[in-house]
């Protein structure tokens, strides 16, 4: 039976350490299906989704293990979803600094909405050079989820951090 299965690691960033690792789940009868992978101070982590045979697992897992000093966690995934959710994009941009993650995420969590990717940079601002904090999420959340709260309580974070927040279908 086709199991799918959630690898996460980190370790010293070097050259091959993706063909490495996508020769390990291949050698194993693993089809890799989804992956985030970056490079953040000097170390390489990541996240991957395989599917392999339930017989296989350990193996890949032993394989995996230690690889070229990796540090890996294993997870089998589910499938489970809400068919009454819908996902919708949060863009934010406002000068760095710190609490933004933790205030935007107050106000979600509040609404039971769920993130379910969060990508963040710090860019230049275009004028004066300041460091400006960047962040795209992908949410989900119900269909009878209280949108008008949800605005205000975004734009209460957008007043007092003075950054910009959109919600987008």
């Amino acid at each position: 039976m086709r199991t799918n299965v959630v690898f996460t690691f980190i370790g010293e960033d070097k050259p091959g350490l993706v063909e490495s690792i996508s020769r390990i789940i291949k050698d194993h009868q693993g089809n890799w299906l989804e992956s985030r992978l970056s490079q953040l101070a000097g170390k390489f982590a990541g996240i991957i989704q395989v599917g392999v045979d339930a017989d296989k697992i350990a193996g890949l897992v032993d394989s995996l293990q230690g690889h070229q000093g990796l540090t890996v966690v294993v997870e089998r995934g589910t499938e489970a979803r809400d068919d009454n959710s819908q996902t919708h994009t949060l863009m934010l941009l406002g000068l760095d600094r710190p609490g933004i993650v933790a205030d935007v995420s107050s106000a979600l969590a509040g609404q039971n909405i769920n993130v379910l990717e969060f990508n963040t940079d710090i860019v230049k601002a275009a004028m004066t050079g300041e460091p400006m904090f960047e962040a795209k999420a992908e949410v989900e959340y119900a269909a009878d989820t209280d949108a008008v709260r949800l605005a205000e309580d975004l734009e209460k974070i957008s007043a007092a951090l003075g950054v910009d927040i959109e919600l987008e279908d």
